[in-house]
C-alpha cells in the first residue's frame, strides 16, 4: 500500500495568472514553488481549489504540474476535480503521465453521503491507478455532506488512504473524531483559520493555502516542541490575516493579492466566476501585512 502522507505543512500553491487573457504564468508560478520549498513545507498540493484548477484547461494543468515538477523536489499531492469516477480517471492519467513516482497523494473529493458509494469510487481510481489517495471531505465545494461518522466508515474500507483532508466545518469536532477513529494523517484546510484548534484536536498538520505558510509552519513546529501555548503564541500574529482572508467568496482574490504584494507572483487575478478583490479592502489588506513578522525570501 502507498505510504501515508508525511505530517506538517503541505502548501497548497495557487496558479498565477497573466493579463485580460488571465493566462498561466509559468515563472510566478516556479517562483512561488520554489518560495514554498525555501521556507521548509513538507510537501506542495497543486491543482487544488486555491489553485482554480477547475477553471484550467487539461493543457493548462499539464503546464502547471510540468512546471511545478521542474522546479522543485517536494513529494506532491494533486488534486482531481471530478466527482464521478470515469472524469477523476481521465484526469488521474494526465498526473500520473507528469508526475510519476514525485506523487505522495491524488487528492479525491468526496462524492456522496453514502459511504459505501465514496469508498467504491476511491478504490476505483486507486486500483486504475495505484495512487495513494488523500480523501478531501470539502462540501462548499463539492456540494456533499457527509456525516463525520459515514466518513470514518468510508476511509476504513480504502486501503490506499494516505491521508484525510477535513474541510467541513466545525473542522476541529470532525477531526478529532476522524484521528481518534483512523490511521491515517488528517489535515486542516479553510486557510489555516482554525489550526490551532484543529492541533489540539489531533490533526497532523495543514494543507492549505494561506498566503503566509511560514506562519503554518511556526504554529505546526512550536506545536510539537513546546505545546499548545507555544503554538499559540507563534500563530497569534498571523491569526488577524487568516481571519481577513477566510471571508466567504472574496477569499481566493484575497490570498493572491496578498501573495502579489509579497512579490512572488507578477498579478493577482482570478478567472470567472470567483469575485475581484473589492478595492474597498485594499486598505484593510495593507494593514494586515504591515503587522506581521519579518518574512522569510
Amino acid at each position: 500500500m502507498p505510504e501515508k502522507l508525511t505530517p506538517g505543512v503541505w502548501g497548497v500553491v495557487a496558479t498565477p495568472f497573466l493579463g485580460s487573457a488571465l493566462e498561466v504564468d509559468e515563472p510566478s508560478l516556479v517562483r512561488l514553488a520554489e518560495h514554498y520549498e525555501r521556507i521548509g513545507t513538507t510537501g506542495l498540493t497543486v491543482l487544488g481549489v486555491f489553485g482554480e484548477a477547475a477553471r484550467l484547461s487539461v493543457e493548462e494543468r499539464r503546464t502547471v504540474l510540468e512546471a511545478v515538477v521542474d522546479a522543485v523536489g517536494l513529494p506532491l499531492v494533486v488534486g482531481v476535480t471530478g466527482l464521478a469516477t470515469a472524469p477523476v480517471l481521465d484526469e488521474a492519467r494526465l498526473v500520473h503521465e507528469v508526475v510519476g513516482d514525485r506523487l505522495a497523494g491524488l487528492m479525491v473529493q468526496v462524492n456522496s453521503p453514502d459511504p459505501q458509494v465514496v469508498a467504491a469510487h476511491l478504490n476505483a481510481v486507486h486500483d486504475a491507478t495505484g495512487a495513494g489517495i488523500v480523501v478531501q471531505d470539502y462540501p462548499d465545494t463539492s456540494r456533499v455532506v457527509i456525516r463525520t461518522a459515514d466518513l470514518v466508515r468510508a476511509v476504513r474500507a480504502v486501503p490506499s488512504a494516505v491521508a484525510v483532508k477535513a474541510e467541513a466545518p466545525p473542522t476541529p469536532a470532525a477531526i478529532a473524531r476522524l484521528t481518534a477513529e483512523l490511521d491515517v494523517p488528517v489535515f486542516g484546510g479553510l486557510g489555516g483559520l482554525g489550526l490551532l484548534d484543529e492541533l489540539a484536536a489531533g490533526a497532523a498538520g495543514a494543507m492549505t493555502g494561506f498566503s503566509r505558510p511560514e506562519g503554518l509552519i511556526a504554529c505546526v513546529q512550536a506545536w510539537r516542541s513546546g505545546g499548545h501555548d507555544a503554538a499559540r503564541d507563534a500563530y497569534l500574529p498571523y491569526l488577524p490575516l487568516a481571519n481577513f482572508e477566510a471571508q466567504a467568496g472574496i477569499g481566493l482574490a484575497l490570498r493572491k493579492e496578498a501573495i502579489r504584494r509579497r512579490g512572488l507572483i507578477m498579478e493577482s487575478g482570478v478567472r470567472p466566476p470567483a469575485a475581484r478583490l473589492p478595492e474597498a479592502l485594499v486598505p484593510q489588506l495593507a494593514r494586515h501585512l504591515a503587522a506581521l513578522p519579518g518574512e522569510v525570501r
